[in-house]
């Protein structure tokens, strides 16, 4: 069976790949097929990546599947949630600049926000507070009007940082101190991310309703 995966990203293609491993699915990424990105104007993750499925699924003629991954911290009430990736303002390309050196601009503005919305509410006098977690939601159709969507959720819980540490990962995994490895995400070997990250635990889910709804490798 062929899935569409709403995005562009050969990163996200190849991990969703790996994580599905021995399922009879074929991965394709909507770019490969001509399909633009979809809008994501919804305020919950789960809400975009429904629109992102149907959008790649509607253009595609088939099914799809799409996901919306973030930084949740509760003290700030959700926030970065699903502007995660621009929490620090949408940065512009500089004249020549390649697309991962803007990327780790970005993701600095991001952590930079972070760390200053959570040191603006504890100058407050507000107790200090930093329980987060990533968080991904994916979602997978048959086609664009599937009644009934494969919605499988992730959270990976940590605590967020005062200052970054470790050279892996990108976003926010610098900030995100995980108890159980007594190491930032950024810390972590791949393989240890890989195997216990949110995308993970969503994706195990998803097998699961794969198996169980769309008899897929049962």
């Amino acid at each position: 069976m062929r899935l569409v995966l709403a995005s562009n990203n050969a990163k996200k293609l190849a991990e969703l790949q790996a994580l599905l491993d021995g399922l009879p699915l074929g991965l394709v990424t909507q770019g490969s097929l001509g399909i633009a990105e979809a809008e994501e104007p919804h305020h919950s993750f789960v809400e975009n990546a429904l629109a992102k499925a149907r959008h790649a699924a509607a253009a595609s003629g088939g099914a799809a599947i799409a996901d919306d991954s973030g930084l949740c911290v509760g003290v700030l009430g959700g926030a970065p949630g699903v502007i995660s990736a621009h929490y620090g303002g949408l940065l512009d390309a500089q004249p020549g600049e390649a697309r991962e050196a803007l990327r780790r601009r970005q993701d600095a503005a991001n952590n930079a926000a972070l760390r200053a919305a959570l040191q603006a509410r504890e100058a407050a006098g507000a107790p200090a507070e930093r329980h987060a977690h990533f968080i991904c939601t994916l979602v997978a159709i048959r086609h664009a009007e599937d009644p009934e969507p494969l919605v499988a959720v992730g959270r990976w819980p940590g605590l967020i940082l005062d200052e970054p540490r470790g050279d892996h990962g990108f976003g926010y995994d610098p900030l995100m101190f995980v108890p159980d490895q007594q190491a930032t995400v950024a810390e972590l070997p791949s393989g240890i991310k890989n195997a216990h990250s949110h995308r993970a635990r969503a994706a195990a889910e998803l097998r699961r309703q794969l198996r169980d709804a769309w008899r897929i490798g049962a």
